[in-house]
């Protein structure tokens, strides 16, 4: 995996601009912070939807055979950007107990709602297991 960054371009801060990468592609659906088994959620807290739907998609991963440093790609699609940038902090603690310091290219997107309509973050990734 090659990280890719312009000549001249000043350093992203908790994402990649580019990555380039080999090896067999596993895609996660968009996760959301509920409890997958109950299909419930246990909170209406955006860092605890958060901190959950990472771990959905961590748990994705591992059944795909890669682990989160293989993720080359990650979307967030939330429905509070007030929210997000409240808590950039708290929001870096759950990234790094899920991905520790692996730091993707990344796009967040806000929207007006999900199709669930308790979830607060949706997020989906691509990973690429080396061969």
């Amino acid at each position: 995996m090659q990280i890719l960054q312009p000549e001249g371009w000043g350093a992203p801060r908790g994402y990649s601009n580019g990555i380039a990468a080999e090896g067999r592609l596993v895609f996660v659906a968009g996760q959301i912070g509920w409890d997958p088994q109950t299909c419930t959620f246990e909170t209406d807290d955006f860092v605890g939807q958060v901190d959950q739907a990472l771990r959905n998609v961590v748990a994705v991963l591992r059944a795909g055979g890669a682990e989160p440093a293989h993720v080359t790609r990650i979307t967030w699609y939330v429905t509070d950007r007030a929210a997000y940038l409240a808590n950039t902090r708290a929001l870096g603690r759950v990234w790094r107990e899920s991905f520790g310091r692996h730091y993707p290219a990344m796009t967040l997107l806000v929207v007006a709602g999900l199709l669930e309509e308790r979830a607060r973050v949706e997020i989906e990734a691509t990973a690429v297991v080396p061969g």
